[in-house]
């Protein structure tokens, strides 16, 4: 009896998920908990017409009850993951001062709508490898249902701190997009922007976008000395994390702040503090896209059309290279270019539409920053959530109480002025939720 029951519950929920992919409602996949719920829990009454003497639910053993009110627990996190917010930790140095190494994140995924998993099949909690493996998938790619974006209260916005999917992960290999590793930066062009960077500045549409109030943007600098190099204590108290020695003892290869570098040459034993841009020749080869002949460097890049759903493009060799990746890989299309032109699914072809928006992301830590100066565009069905709020931020390079930022702790990441910690008016109310039903019982008892 219970495998004819088993093999019903598969049959119902293949069936199901058949039927939502073929009439396009594709986010309805959840519904799969309540054809679950009818075969095995049982706590909703299906049967509401019926006399409620006729539908008590079955006695369960202590046994049962627990095992039902985990599996409930465990769904109840996934789906607040999955559609209202998500814990994110801050593991690089990408965004550095704006957002630190040990940064713990809330994630929200109502900002710009939650993106309904493409890949249903995966074990909770595990976003793409199991526990303790990095090699071993957590997910099963059986069943793909595409990218499904319920509404959210805005899109995103230039200067947004974006938390997305990495769009070139190849830790597996055919990973779908919704599995891929999690990428924290700033988005600095929107679709349909046009982008560029001249010197370090970038310019959306032609005009230079400064940074908001609360970003602190880096970039690499080389400090001389007069030999006496700089104490761990100075450049902790300064908060300059990132130094690195170079040949020569007095010079030093910093990534710093202006306020580091107004810091640094008032101090009577630095010579110097230089920022050479980067011209092409000191460039790798990594720049995007990939082995192109246009000159272009992490501090001079562009200009570049960043794509827009229902935009069209003109075709040719010249910008064949940037949107290349966009049209095969992200778009699904075959593409080739030979003497006689351009072909889409084996079609010749002398513009395109495209059908996803596109963004543009980096880091505040310009200089040390693997962002889409490397790989491109990011579609918008890998864009995860917005974050919101900073709940912890811990410090790798300290010890003991010194390692929590008090300062970070409970404070909103977007916003205008200095961020502020809201630490206190939260065990405030911790306090009060747990003090006034004490004393409403003490009041009862009396």
């Amino acid at each position: 009896m219970k495998i004819k029951k088993h093999t019903l519950f598969l049959l119902s929920c293949i069936a199901y998920i058949v039927l939502v992919n073929l009439i396009g409602l594709n986010w309805f996949y959840f519904g799969v908990l309540a054809i679950a719920d009818h075969f095995y829990w049982h706590y909703i009454n299906w049967t509401f017409w019926k006399k409620r003497e006729a539908i008590e639910k079955k006695q369960r053993s202590a046994f049962g009850e627990w095992a039902n009110a985990i599996t409930f627990a465990v769904i109840g996190a996934t789906l607040i993951h999955t559609f209202i917010i998500q814990p994110f930790v801050i593991p690089t140095s990408s965004m550095e001062k704006s957002m630190l190494i040990g940064d713990y994140l809330l994630v929200s995924k109502l900002n710009y709508g939650p993106n309904v998993p493409n890949t249903p099949l995966s074990i909770p909690f595990m976003h793409n490898t199991l526990l303790g493996s990095k090699t071993l998938r957590s997910y099963s790619d059986a069943i793909q249902l595409g990218y499904n974006r319920l509404p959210g209260f805005s899109s995103v916005k230039n200067n947004d701190i974006v938390v997305f999917n990495y769009p070139v992960d190849d830790m597996q290999s055919n990973m779908p997009f919704d599995k891929k590793t999690h990428y924290v930066k700033r988005c600095i062009g929107i679709a349909g922007d046009s982008l560029e960077i001249r010197n370090q500045k970038v310019y959306i549409n032609g005009s230079e976008q400064a940074l908001p109030d609360r970003s602190h943007g880096q970039y690499s600098y080389i400090v001389t000395t007069n030999g006496t190099g700089f104490r761990k204590k100075f450049l902790l108290k300064n908060d300059i994390t990132e130094v690195y020695p170079t040949r020569s003892r007095d010079r030093f290869f910093m990534m710093l702040t202006d306020e580091n570098v107004a810091k640094l040459k008032s101090l009577s034993n630095v010579v110097s503090v230089e920022n050479p841009p980067l011209s092409p020749k000191q460039q790798d080869s990594a720049i995007y896209p990939k082995g192109n002949d246009f000159n272009w460097s992490t501090d001079n890049y562009g200009p570049i059309y960043i794509p827009k759903s229902g935009a069209t493009i003109q075709l040719n060799e010249n910008n064949f290279a940037l949107y290349s990746t966009v049209i095969n890989k992200y778009e699904g299309n075959t593409l080739k270019i030979d003497s006689s032109g351009v072909y889409i699914n084996d079609s010749l072809a002398t513009d395109y539409t495209f059908k996803m928006n596109y963004y543009w992301m980096m880091g505040d830590n310009r200089h040390n920053s693997l962002d889409s100066r490397f790989w491109g565009f990011v579609p918008e069905n890998h864009i995860v959530g917005k974050p919101v709020f900073n709940w912890l931020s811990i410090d790798p390079n300290k010890s003991g109480l010194d390692k929590i930022r008090w300062n970070r702790l409970f404070t909103v990441i977007h916003g205008e002025g200095e961020s502020r910690s809201y630490l206190i008016h939260f065990l405030l109310l911790v306090g009060l939720w747990n003090l006034i039903p004490w004393l409403l019982k003490k009041k009862r008892n009396s």
